[in-house]
């Protein structure tokens, strides 16, 4: 929930100095909440709107069953490493 906003404001930057492809790497990350899943569908779903994308290279076991129990595994872009 604390970070949800650090990421927010780095990928608004990332767009606004062009990039067209973002990767957001999970690896690191011991734990994602509601506030975090929703960014993520957010940022996806806004990069479909303007003609961007994002893709999303999985976490730690906790982490990828929060997207396993809210069925957003073949919602949002999931790549390999």
């Amino acid at each position: 929930m604390a970070t949800a906003p650090i990421l927010a404001a780095q990928l608004k930057e990332l767009r606004a100095s062009g990039f067209r492809h973002l990767v957001i790497d999970l690896g690191r990350l011991d734990f994602i909440d509601s506030t975090g899943l929703r960014l993520l569908l957010t940022e996806h779903a806004d990069a479909r709107e303007d003609g961007f994308s994002i893709a999303l290279v999985g976490g730690k076991p906790a982490v990828q069953r929060v997207f396993e129990l809210t069925k957003t595994l073949d919602v949002l872009p999931f790549v390999d490493r």
